[in-house]
Parts: structure tokens; C-alpha cells; sequence
């Protein structure tokens, strides 16, 4: 499937079919990971009886024991566990920088993908300096064509604010679950900490992060004159080969930071650069931690 913004080829979503989205916290009402949960309700697989009651389902009961019997037991069968899943895509301005919007977005249909194939309870939402509204997506891959419309009209654009986006995310009372974070990390505001927080109340993240080489590693030297993307704040500077390597170890620490801050709350990270191609990077980084298997 091709859209104007970022292509999504057949063959790879074929081979998207294989995965399932991982986690692996147990949240309230629901079990960790893709087990099945012992719970009575509508399934495919077959638990047990029991008595019918006034207001259950005539659809569930069992006739032919009925019939032998002349008395009413109720079907219960086995169900799968629906984790709610969101994805928290970063539509800010600096996520508008060089190829990182594309891939950011191939990667977020890619995940979502998997998710509609799997029945996942799962939500796009993208985030600036607040939340939008999002997208539920569920329905089977046949939804996917509306994933993919949404994901092609959204632009990069305007502030991020993590911490007013993470307070308007845990006072909105949501249902503890997985969060999946697309994002390059970067801005003049603090991730780590309201990161934490989410991880605080109870939800499992992961994180990942995408960035180009001039994130990295810029290429400019010499007297500069740096506008900040997203605030339109100026500073001079003076870059040289000492302060691009400094300015390099600085990225990797702070990579590094995110990745233990994922890890020590029983969650993932995995560091992308564009560089990277989508479709290597979800069968090579995303499988390799375990966020997809």
C-alpha cells in the first residue's frame, strides 16, 4: 500500500503476519503477555458450566444437555485477554527534521498492523504540546486501510510538552496497559522524568527512540547560529571535531539513560536511526527487545 508520505509494501506487511505485539506486566482484569485468560464469557474454546440464572443469555445455553437433563446450564468458554495497547506518536516539529517523519510513521503502521491482525485493543495517539484525539484501531487487517489514510494526512508540526501531555494522559483515568512511544527523545524539555511517571502508575512502556545521523552527529563546524526547531530560540555556538564528539557521547549517554529507564520498569527500548531501514529494524531491533515476537 502506497501513500504520499510513506510507502507500506505488500510483502511487508505479509511478513507482518508472523508477529504479535509483546508485554509482559499482568494488569488488572487481564493476564501478562498472549496467554489466554481463564475468564466465562463468549470465545472459541470451551471452559465449563454452569447453572443459568435469570439474565443470562438464552443464546449460551446448552440445549442438548437441556434436552437430556431438562435443566439449563450456561456455556462458558475461554477468552484472550485484551491489554489495552496505545501508541503515543510524536507529531511535534522536530519529528518534521529530515527522513525521521516517514520512518516514524511506517513504523507506527507497521506496529499497528500487528496489532489489527492479533485483535489487540490498540490506539494511535499522536501528541504535541497535548493529546489528540487519536484513532482506535481494531478490526482485523481489513481496518488497516483507515490506519494508513489517518497516518498519511497527520503532519509534524508545533511544541512538544511532554509533562502537560503525561498529566493530561493519567488524569484522564485510562486503563493501565502498554504504551508505545515513537519518538526522537530530543527538545529542550525533560523526558526521563515524566516517563517515569507512567511507569509509576502502572503502565508497561516502550520506548522508541528515531533519530538521524545530524541528530547525532552534525555535520556543520565553524561559528553557528542554531535556531531550536520547535521554540524558534537562536544561540551561537562555536563547533569544531572536540565538540561533536562530546556533543556525540552526549546523545549515546542520553540514549542510554532512556534504555535504563525502560529496562529498570520492566519495559523495552530500542534506538533507531533512519538510516535503518523499517522493515530491518522490525524484524532485527524491535524483535531483538522483545517488543515484537
Amino acid at each position: 500500500m502506497a501513500n504520499a508520505g510513506f510507502q507500506i509494501e505488500k510483502a511487508f506487511l505479509e511478513r507482518l503476519e508472523r508477529l504479535t505485539i509483546h508485554w509482559g506486566k499482568s494488569f488488572p482484569g487481564v493476564v501478562g503477555g498472549h496467554n489466554a485468560s481463564r475468564f466465562s464469557g463468549p470465545g472459541q474454546e470451551f471452559l465449563d458450566h454452569r447453572n443459568f440464572t435469570s439474565g443470562d443469555d438464552l443464546r449460551a445455553v446448552n440445549w442438548r444437555a437441556y434436552m437430556r437433563l431438562e435443566k439449563m446450564f450456561l456455556k462458558l468458554f475461554q477468552i484472550e485477554p485484551r491489554v489495552p495497547i496505545r501508541v503515543l506518536l510524536d507529531a511535534s516539529a522536530s519529528m518534521g527534521m529530515g527522513p525521521k517523519w516517514d520512518y516514524a510513521r511506517k513504523l507506527t503502521a507497521a506496529i499497528i498492523y500487528v496489532g489489527l491482525v492479533r485483535l489487540d485493543a490498540i490506539q494511535l495517539i499522536p501528541f504535541r504540546d497535548s493529546l489528540e484525539e487519536g484513532l482506535a484501531c481494531g478490526g482485523g487487517r481489513h481496518r488497516f486501510s483507515p490506519v494508513a489514510d489517518y497516518l498519511e494526512a497527520l503532519q509534524a508540526s508545533g511544541k512538544s510538552d511532554v509533562n502537560r501531555v503525561v498529566r493530561q494522559f493519567l488524569t484522564e483515568g485510562r486503563q493501565r496497559g502498554l504504551i508505545i512511544v515513537i519518538s526522537d527523545f530530543l527538545g529542550e524539555e525533560e523526558w526521563t522524568k515524566p516517563l517515569q511517571y507512567l511507569a509509576d502508575y502502572g503502565h508497561e512502556l516502550t520506548l522508541i527512540q528515531i533519530w538521524n545521523e545530524e541528530d547525532r552527529a552534525p555535520q556543520a563546524a565553524g561559528d553557528l547560529e542554531v535556531t531550536e526547531v520547535e521554540t524558534g530560540r537562536q544561540i551561537k555556538l562555536t563547533f569544531d571535531e572536540s565538540a561533536r564528539d562530546q556533543y556525540t557521547e552526549s546523545f549515546d549517554a542520553y540514549a542510554e539513560q532512556l534504555r535504563r529507564l525502560a529496562l529498570r520498569n520492566q519495559g523495552r527500548y530500542s534506538g533507531l536511526p533512519t538510516t535503518v531501514p523499517v522493515e530491518e529494524a522490525v524484524f532485527g531491533s524491535l524483535m531483538t527487545a522483545q517488543g515484537l515476537r
